[in-house]
């Protein structure tokens, strides 16, 4: 068998979850496997060698409350790193203790006696080392777990949403922080920057625009998880710390680089700008000077249209004129 990226895409997909009493799946494994990736991308999980430590189980913390509206326990964490070993894929191992007499371990400190790690298969390990790979695997457990067909936009908001108040709430700590020189947040979890906040954005913005770019209308998919747009920032994130939906534009890859060196952007009706110093040989496509003049191919509903203002700060301080 060839364990390659599309053969544990497919496992993330198909994971053994069970289902719980309200709507929906129990999200316990998918959002292991989540916090697990971004770990092992944090190089806080250095080797494959997996264990039941705090900022792991603090970070499954964080994404089970983020993207559930259960409260969390410590089963919730428990049974998920005890139970996926018995999925169909078999890509997760146990290394048990000498402690161990048979059983499952449902809570937290049962399962740090009875496991001494868990470590996944070498090619898996290797793969979320790769940021390409590391991208498709977590779009392969988002697109098949975070969010309900019927309502999947507004799922999707609504968890994009919860970690951007997640980061509102991490600013207002380091105000309290700087005024009295006390720690207010743990220095080892930060959702600034994790991968897994930037693919929630991405995915909601995606589902948005329907997977098409705004300014040139492509759209090719593969699969549930894989297509040529990205959802743009359009205030760069590492300045502005902002994910809202209205800070966000769908763009096919060629269009998401160009629109963030400046090379075009947009004005208060919505039409594009191109900069004027472009040289291009499109023979087989319409060159980007064409779109000049031209609306975005905006969302259907106007709420969630890109902020004016944002669009404003793009013209001002990244538009190439």
């Amino acid at each position: 068998m060839n364990k390659n990226l599309d053969y544990y895409c497919n496992c993330f997909s198909q994971l053994k979850v069970y289902k719980t009493h309200k709507k929906g799946d129990a999200l316990n494994k998918p959002v292991l496997l989540l916090s697990i990736i971004e770990l092992i991308s944090r190089e806080i999980i250095k080797d494959n060698h997996i264990i039941i430590s705090d900022i792991l189980i603090e970070t499954f913390k964080k994404y089970w409350e983020l993207t559930t509206t259960h409260s969390f326990k410590g089963s919730d964490f428990a049974l998920p790193f005890f139970h996926l070993k018995n999925d169909k894929c078999r890509f997760w191992h146990i290394k048990y203790s000498s402690e161990y007499g048979g059983g499952r371990p449902q809570t937290i400190p049962k399962l740090r006696e009875d496991i001494d790690y868990a470590y996944l298969d070498d090619e898996l390990f290797n793969l979320i080392q790769d940021d390409s790979a590391r991208k498709e695997l977590i779009d392969a457990i988002m697109s098949s777990w975070f969010s309900y067909e019927e309502n999947i936009i507004e799922d999707l908001i609504k968890i994009n949403q919860n970690f951007q108040n997640e980061i509102s709430e991490e600013e207002v700590s380091k105000e309290l922080q700087n005024l009295d020189g006390v720690a207010k947040i743990n220095p080892q979890w930060r959702l600034k920057n994790t991968l897994i906040r930037n693919a929630f954005f991405r995915k909601a913005i995606v589902r948005i625009y329907d997977s098409k770019c705004a300014f040139c209308g492509i759209r090719v998919t593969k699969a549930a998880n894989q297509n040529i747009v990205d959802g743009a920032h359009i205030k760069p994130f590492a300045q502005f710390y902002d994910s809202r939906i209205h800070n966000g534009i769908a763009l096919c890859k060629n269009h998401h680089w160009a629109f963030d060196r400046g090379w075009f952007t947009a004005d208060e009706q919505y039409k594009i700008i191109v900069s004027r110093g472009l040289e291009e040989i499109s023979p087989h496509t319409k060159p980007m000077k064409d779109f000049h003049g031209e609306r975005l191919l905006l969302p259907n509903k106007e709420q969630y249209f890109p902020e004016l203002e944002a669009l404003q700060w793009h013209r001002q301080n990244i538009f190439q004129g």
